[in-house]
């Protein structure tokens, strides 16, 4: 297309046409490249970069009072055509706090694998989501080290009442032509003694 513009500018001339155009695209991918590579690389050091305009200060520990955890199945890979063909998904891990005042913390995100084992710990240490605020956890289609049965444990805190944060997960793929997308809402994690 410039190149095009500089041919019908009189610049340029016919002969320079085919590799100004060929050097251009090559220029353009690897540059695209480059951002693409730097970008995986910053959310691989630091899942929640993206969101760092929905954090706020942490309170006090010790003024956190109450506590959660909350358990999310997600669905890395799923099994179809009596079993034998694999749909890998896409998962992204949401994590909305619902209060308009109040800064909800999160102490803990933890993916585990279908066996039960840690995957990823993607917390070094406690943050705050601001009122209204949102973070994501994303795990990549191409990504399937959690199995058919990953979840994650999420807990939260706050020092005092707060709105129930909404936890959950949506997973998306594609098999040929059709395109899939489902939510999986978090549940809170009780204990039934009886």
């Amino acid at each position: 297309m410039i190149a095009e513009r500089l041919d019908r500018s009189g610049r340029g001339g016919g002969r320079l046409r085919a590799p100004f155009a060929a050097a251009l695209a090559l220029a353009s991918v690897a540059l695209c490249a480059s951002a693409s590579a730097e970008g995986a690389k910053s959310a691989k050091d630091d899942p929640l970069e993206r969101f760092r305009s929905s954090l706020a200060p942490a309170p006090d520990a010790a003024k956190l009072n109450l506590r959660q955890d909350v358990y999310v199945p997600v669905y890395s890979s799923i099994f179809g055509g009596a079993g034998l063909a694999r749909l890998d998904l896409s998962v992204t891990l949401s994590i909305r706090n619902a209060s308009e005042s109040m800064p909800l913390v999160v102490e803990r995100i933890d993916y585990y694998d279908t066996a039960g084992a840690v995957v990823e710990r993607y917390l070094r240490t406690p943050i705050a989501i601001r009122p209204l605020g949102t973070i994501e956890i994303f795990i990549p289609i191409e990504d399937v080290r959690g199995g058919t049965g990953p979840n994650f444990i999420v807990r939260w805190a706050a020092t005092g009442a707060i709105a129930e944060p909404v936890i959950e997960a949506v997973m998306t793929g594609a098999s040929g032509t059709r395109g899939f997308a489902f939510v999986v809402p978090g549940r809170p994690v009780r204990v039934i003694d009886r």
